[in-house]
């Protein structure tokens, strides 16, 4: 048997694996570089704020500022009828700043670190991966401040509500990380992505009830509003925390479903686009 005999046959070998095991070895992959993802979240929550005055207080107190310039808009300048409104827009801002954090700041994240691409080996779904991550630990700390403005406000916390709580967490992170895997892979090619984006997420944001509730939404437009696969995830937020209540069944199932579809979607783009990320940086 000649050489290139045995290179095709080597190339046909590869092909067959890579058809029936692709996906769980680049799953293994990941996580064998799981230390490196520690290491870039670890570096990104040091850096964020590094040389500021308040440093990591900005965490809270960003949040806190957009509430309060919200309320004052929603509440008091345009009249929602919403009672405690303030905490009605509260449950539902902080999960939307991580998502929107989370698109924008995927989108960049290749880029950024490009002299590493070009040079090093690693899975390129390292970056995406950290970047998510890091927004939803800053997401995790910000519901610290979430949970003392609902005892403040005298709500009552339902304990078996919150158990959903967990399965909603999953639910969007699996939403923001495939977002994040498409944009990424997308910006590299297209530098634009990134100003377009911030269009996007400005219109996005306004056309899922954050700033109010989806009962508000004219009947026909409510089967449009639910294709936003962020409506569900909202909804069910503040079902939780504001209702104080476990959210619909069916809320859950279809924001689970729209978040697998929209994961599978971007790790699909970024794994046919990843391979000339280092030509096109």
């Amino acid at each position: 048997m000649d050489s290139n005999t045995k290179n095709n046959d080597r190339t046909l070998e590869v092909k067959k694996t890579g058809q029936g095991e692709g996906f769980f070895q680049s799953v293994r992959e990941i996580f064998n570089y799981r230390e490196m993802i520690n290491a870039f979240i670890r570096r990104d929550l040091r850096g964020r704020y590094k040389g500021s005055v308040l440093g990591f207080l900005w965490t809270f107190i960003n949040p806190l500022l957009q509430l309060c310039v919200y309320s004052i808009v929603f509440s008091v300048i345009l009249n929602q009828p919403e009672e405690k409104y303030y905490l009605f827009l509260f449950v539902s801002l902080i999960p939307w700043i991580f998502f929107s954090s989370s698109v924008q700041g995927g989108s960049t994240c290749i880029i950024a670190y490009k002299d590493m691409v070009k040079k090093i080996y690693f899975p390129r779904e390292v970056l995406p991966i950290a970047t998510v991550t890091t927004n939803f630990v800053n997401m995790l700390l910000c519901f610290i401040v979430i949970f003392g403005v609902v005892i403040f406000s005298g709500t009552p916390l339902n304990p078996l509500a919150l158990l959903c709580l967990i399965p909603v967490f999953a639910v969007e992170y699996i939403l923001a990380l495939g977002m994040a895997f498409l944009v990424s892979a997308v910006t590299v090619y297209l530098r634009d992505m990134e100003h377009i984006l911030g269009i996007v997420l400005m219109a996005w944001q306004y056309l899922t009830p954050v700033l109010y509730g989806f009962n508000i939404v004219p009947e026909e437009f409510k089967v449009l509003f639910s294709l936003n696969p962020m409506t569900p995830v909202i909804t069910a937020y503040r079902d939780i925390l504001y209702y104080h209540k476990i959210p619909d069944l069916f809320t859950l199932v279809s924001a689970l479903i729209m978040g697998v579809i929209i994961l599978i979607i971007g790790w699909i783009t970024f794994s046919k686009l990843k391979r000339r990320f280092a030509e096109e940086l």
